[in-house]
């Protein structure tokens, strides 16, 4: 009997040890499911669960009366699981994309080799069109491992201000890299407004948990968005654009290479900012569509439609930098309202070079209104030569620095991305050239009329013309007036910049000078009724072709509300082409419309770039 019982308890045992030997199995292979194997429990999860990124509607971007500028569309992205993948309707889905098969399994490849990994999501086709959209969403159960992203992309109501407002684009590998706030795929501002106002457009990106079922439809919110991130929105910008400048302005530079920049002198705000030719904003705008228009416009080398003329090419100013040395030959001591000096249609030291055209004897009141060379070829060597310089050089530098100081050879330090300095030549410069000691001031006298190597871009032309409106100061230029609800504005913009000429005195007679300009001067014809102008015209030569026409002006007289310049790449005179199209624009700002139909009709149907011009009158 004791065997019996002996040989029960073993039995016991072995039954009890058996079923706990199972258990412990269970409980290891739960645990190394739950804890240890993250493969096999992001497999699961990604069964059930799909983390949608939830992108923040990008800021608005208004003009300074409140118009719309820039607003977003719905878009839509076509994301893939490449994990997932397995089962899909591959034939259909193609179909319906409209892609080959080879090209189906060489994004799928692609999407493979996301640094993410296979389990992750990552962009298939973007920015579907409604048609594509609309088809998927019916058959989207065939397609496993893929859904669709809600987007938004950018749209502009009128097709105007292209190099200002800039574009967006995707995000490269190299950024995505750089800053962990973006992904392959996201947008980015790339140039203009977009780029430099990127941080406060974006917003912030939220995430949802959605739960999907077997036929990969989403069919809730994993605990009803208890774990979700909310989306904010990008903050809205307040532009000092005026939209209807900047159209009118589009408009009259329709056919014409060059550039138009108008700030208001008071606050530094630009009112327009014009580059011709442009584009239509809206064609770098989608998926397939923004590929192709993009490379037909960067391929258009005649042209150069992307290029943005009024920040980044450097020209010439011509005539219009006259202005500069009458203000610092004046503050040198070196000029007087009086001051006349002798034209045999040119430059009488260098045998009639610089050339000029014919004019009665003139002061220096008479000598901006007729834009004598001659006259600022002896003004700008009595400045350099003075006898309180040990020597030349010293003299150049020092006039180097008086012209700086109104912003030429520098960069402003405005809102918008990739502006140039310009360039005033350097002493290390010219000893390069032309050896040391090897040059003197009428070796460089073309300076003195904004020729030679001097170069400002049409941005630096404008702020020096607001200089001259404030008689000695200027904000720095910029286009956005206020960021967000609570329209912040960087103090930088709200200072004075002084420059080195201060005397008011000296302001009066200059813009005696511009004022007579338009009253009886090279602008005679570009005179507006009831609005008492003053401007500077200017041809500034061009070494590769037909000299450039340049033209920059205030109005009113008193209590200035628009400076401007405006350059016309090959097209000769100044008061020819940009007097008229500069003063249309200030009588459009500040009257609301334009009382000479005639000048309007020539300048909006001329054609510069093919030849297709109206008879005109030649004005220096």
């Amino acid at each position: 009997m004791s065997g019996g019982n002996s040989y029960l308890n073993e039995r016991k045992y072995f039954i009890g040890g058996f079923f706990a030997l199972i258990a412990i199995i269970y409980i290891i292979r739960l645990f190394y499911i739950q804890v240890i194997d993250d493969k096999y429990k992001l497999d699961a999860q990604s069964n059930a669960f799909r983390y949608l990124t939830e992108y923040p509607v990008r800021g608005y971007i208004f003009d300074r009366n409140g118009k719309l500028l820039v607003f977003n569309e719905a878009s839509y992205d076509l994301m893939v699981i490449p994990r997932e993948v397995k089962g899909c309707d591959t034939m259909a889905l193609c179909e319906t994309l409209e892609i080959s098969k080879a090209d189906f399994f060489k994004r799928i490849k692609k999407a493979c080799q996301h640094p993410n990994s296979p389990r992750k999501q990552s962009i298939f086709e973007k920015q579907l069109s409604p048609q594509v959209y609309a088809a998927l969403q019916e058959k989207i159960y065939r397609f496993n491992g893929f859904f669709v992203q809600k987007r938004t992309i950018r749209k502009y109501p009128k097709p105007i201000a292209a190099h200002l407002m800039g574009y967006v684009s995707e995000v490269t590998k190299e950024k995505a890299e750089k800053d962990p706030y973006y992904k392959e795929g996201d947008y980015i501002g790339q140039s203009g407004i977009e780029r430099s106002y990127e941080e406060a457009l974006r917003g912030r990106k939220g995430v949802q948990i959605a739960i999907t079922d077997v036929h990969n439809k989403i069919v809730g919110r994993y605990m009803d968005g208890k774990y979700d991130t909310l989306a904010i929105p990008g903050k809205p910008l307040y532009s000092s654009i005026d939209a209807v400048l900047q159209e009118y302005g589009e408009k009259l530079m329709k056919g014409k290479r060059g550039a138009i920049v108008a700030i208001e002198p008071q606050t530094g705000e630009i009112l327009s900012l014009i580059s011709s030719p442009s584009y239509d904003p809206n064609l770098l705008v989608g998926g397939k569509e923004r590929a192709k228009n993009f490379a037909m416009l960067y391929a258009d080398t005649l042209n150069v439609p992307l290029f943005n003329r009024a920040l980044q090419a450097m020209y010439p100013p011509g005539s219009i930098f006259k202005l500069i040395d009458a203000l610092i030959g004046q503050n040198e001591g070196v000029l007087h309202p009086g001051t006349s000096y002798p034209c045999a249609r040119g430059y009488p030291p260098m045998g009639g070079k610089p050339k000029c055209h014919p004019h009665g004897p003139v002061d220096l009141k008479g000598s901006v209104a007729q834009s004598c060379n001659s006259y600022y070829s002896y003004v700008f060597r009595s400045i350099v030569d003075q006898s309180k310089f040990k020597n030349f050089t010293e003299g150049y530098n020092y006039w180097r620095e008086q012209v700086m100081s109104f912003g030429p050879g520098r960069n402003l330090g405005t809102d918008l991305p990739y502006d140039k300095p310009g360039n005033v030549p350097s002493e290390k410069y010219y000893n390069k050239v032309f050896g040391k000691n090897g040059w003197r001031s009428n070796t460089i006298v073309s300076l003195g009329i904004g020729q030679a190597e001097l170069t400002l871009v049409p941005l630096q032309m404008a702020n020096v013309v607001a200089t001259i409106a404030n008689k000695g100061f200027y904000y720095t230029p910029h286009c956005i007036k206020g960021v967000g609800k609570e329209k912040y504005l960087d103090p930088k913009f709200k200072e004075k910049h002084y420059v080195n000429v201060t005397n008011q005195a000296f302001y009066d007679v200059v813009i005696d000078g511009m004022q007579y300009c338009l009253d009886g001067g090279t602008a005679y014809h570009s005179r507006v009724k009831d609005i008492v102008i003053c401007g500077k015209t200017g041809t500034a030569q061009n070494p590769h072709g037909k000299d450039h026409a340049v033209f920059l002006a205030f109005a009113p007289r008193d209590n200035p509300k628009i400076a401007i310049a405006c350059l016309v790449e090959n097209a000769g005179f100044g008061g020819t082409w940009s007097a008229p199209i500069v003063t249309l624009m200030i009588e459009k700002y500040l009257k609301g419309k334009t009382d000479r139909p005639e000048l309007e009709k020539r300048m909006l149907e001329a054609d510069l770039i093919s030849g297709k011009t109206s008879t005109v009158i030649e004005a220096h």
